[in-house]
């Protein structure tokens, strides 16, 4: 018999990708860059304190975008969020289904697509959700256990703290992290300098921009030929917020009550 809590545990399936990647990095003008490999000031650092320098802008920041992916998990995230903890963006699951979510206090919208409504209401039920809330946002508060845990995902103090907490000593036998600079290069338009660390057997590449305040744009880790990678962009800008028109919204009860009917027709 399926159990009450199942969309609870969907979602945190959904939201698993960015407490995945969101370990420890480890802390541990033109002419000019010319003149400095293209560096900028970053050229007079070694690669622990560029690595450092972008940990500390990135525990500063008051927002930012996140962006989530990994080749051994088909879940993706893609949100917008601050420290009040309001966001905006997908988070999606593969097979699971895909919910746009909004965020804004304690209220929370969640508009599913047929996928989702059809993994969490199997059978005609299922179907049926489908149809009828097509593009509709199910909406309620963090009162509500099911988006409480959808919610988690918008917590950028949390992400913030886990991106940026100290690295455990290594264990014994075990050798010291290295980390290096690479070359520059460009991610989405910026010029960024990697600082690559490389530790049991693990690859870990920071990319911090070169120009201006020296933010953390990406993050890659490869192990075992599967890579997990983190975008970070739009620090600091504002999290756009539109509510969903009251006409396509409906309360989060619909869902509670859809599951609740599948249960007994088991």
């Amino acid at each position: 018999m399926a159990s009450r809590r199942r969309p609870a545990t969907a979602i945190t399936v959904l939201t698993c990708g960015a407490a995945l990647l969101a370990g420890p990095f480890g802390t541990g003008a033109a002419a000019a860059a010319d003149r400095d490999g293209g560096e900028g000031d970053l050229a007079g650092k070694t690669a622990q304190q560029v690595n450092d320098t972008a940990l500390h802008a990135l525990a500063g920041a008051t927002s930012l975008r996140l962006r989530t992916s990994a080749t051994a998990d088909p879940g993706r995230i893609d949100l917008t969020l601050d420290r009040a903890g309001n966001c905006t963006g997908t988070i999606s699951k593969g097979s699971y289904g895909r919910v746009d979510l909004v965020k804004r206090g304690k209220n929370v919208w969640m508009r599913p697509d047929t996928a989702f409504w059809k993994t969490q209401v199997p059978g005609k039920e299922g179907d049926a959700a489908a149809r009828q809330y097509h593009g509709r946002y199910l909406h309620g508060t963090t009162a509500d256990s099911f988006l409480k845990s959808l919610a988690t995902a918008c917590n950028l103090t949390a992400f913030q703290k886990s991106a940026t907490a100290p690295t455990s000593p290594p264990r014994p036998g075990h050798p010291t992290p290295h980390l290096s600079k690479g070359k520059p290069t460009v991610q989405e338009g910026t010029r960024v300098l990697p600082v690559i660390k490389k530790t049991d057997g693990v690859i870990q590449t920071l990319y911090v921009t070169i120009s201006g305040k020296h933010y953390p744009r990406k993050l890659t880790a490869e192990a075992n030929h599967q890579t997990g990678t983190v975008l970070l962009s739009n620090y600091n800008k504002p999290v756009p917020f539109k509510p969903p028109p009251r006409g396509k919204t409906v309360d989060i009860s619909v869902l509670e009550k859809r599951v609740q009917g599948q249960q007994q027709g088991v």
